[in-house]
């Protein structure tokens, strides 16, 4: 639980869902991060652990943070920091490298191309073949041993437009190659591979104002994209992971900024999963502590989701690490 949030802030909490309920699944309290963080936008696996890399913390927002998550002891470690700290770095992991791409050195502003793989095995990063555009708040994904950013937002900052951008990394060759660009230009995105096919799910048209719920499946054989049952929920900055063979979304914002000001803020702690074989969405026991901005991952039986904002924008980070299964006991 957050206290320390004021009563208007604990209001901007949502948690009802219009999708039939499905099995409600529990959630459980894991170990904090050791810092409370957000918009690190997102977080990877490999090997069983978790790796939630750069974002906002300690009054700053271009953090070269980088803590591990170990589920069997519930501890954190401090791994090799980011080369050059950034907020929503789009992250992946594959083949025993965890990729950071891009990012922003300003608030949610002021995009980068750096590219960075951290080699798990040797605690160390090295650089790769920067992004051919530079952009911040894109999502990354492992498919057909290829890494695939897609979405995000660019300079000018003044502006800060989503983008519909797509493009490959292939590790072997240190390139990137084009792909078709996602319908509906968008940022903080949910995305995931499975079964072949990428989903992206949600995010937003340049500003949490313009939340949607799209769903777009890209098929890499025919380099095409196809829609699917949009999000019950729309939203912005969610996880977005698999879990038993359902997508799960957790989490995300929403609000109107004008004048250095929020209204209509909502920070969601929806969980609602989607039934590829059938194209239909249920919900589930929402989250403990809604937040967006989280980073979250499938690892084993369980789906970690660790930090985040508690609250509407970057003002205020959490360390809460929360955990949900669909077992019983």
């Amino acid at each position: 639980m957050m206290d320390h949030l004021m009563p208007g802030e604990q209001a901007e909490r949502l948690t009802a869902s219009p999708a039939p309920l499905g099995s409600l699944g529990r959630w459980t309290s894991r170990a904090l991060l050791p810092l409370p963080r957000s918009e690190m936008a997102w977080g990877a696996a490999w090997a069983g652990r978790l790796h939630v890399i750069g974002g906002y913390g300690e009054g700053r927002v271009d953090r070269t943070y980088h803590h591990v998550y170990e589920p069997s002891e519930d501890r954190w470690y401090v791994a090799a920091p980011l080369p050059r700290g950034a907020n929503h770095v789009a992250v992946a992991a594959l083949a025993g490298r965890v990729y950071a791409l891009g990012g922003f050195v300003e608030q949610n502003r002021s995009p980068v191309n750096n590219a960075y793989a951290y080699v798990v095995d040797a605690d160390r990063w090295e650089p790769i073949a920067p992004l051919p555009r530079p952009r911040g708040a894109a999502a990354a994904v492992v498919l057909e041993g290829r890494v695939h950013l897609i979405g995000g937002a660019s300079a000018p900052k003044e502006e800060r437009a989503s983008v519909g951008w797509h493009e490959a990394y292939d590790p072997d060759a240190d390139r990137w190659t084009l792909r078709k660009a996602l319908p509906g230009a968008r940022d903080h995105v949910g995305c995931v591979a499975r079964n072949g096919v990428i989903h992206v799910i949600g995010g937003r048209f340049n500003t949490f104002e313009y939340n949607t719920d799209l769903h777009h499946v890209y098929f890499p054989d025919r380099d095409t994209w196809e829609p699917r049952a949009p999000m019950p929920t729309a939203r912005s900055g969610h996880g977005l992971v698999v879990y038993r063979d359902r997508i799960f979304s957790m989490g995300g914002e929403s609000g109107i900024s004008a004048n250095g000001r929020i209204t209509q803020a909502k920070v969601y702690g929806q969980m609602e999963s989607y039934d590829p074989a059938t194209d239909s969405w249920q919900h589930h026991a929402p989250m403990p502590t809604p937040r967006h901005a989280v980073a979250a991952a499938t690892i084993g039986d369980t789906i970690y989701v660790a930090g985040g904002g508690p609250v509407t924008g970057g003002s205020v980070q959490s360390a809460v690490h929360e955990a949900f299964t669909l077992t019983s006991s």
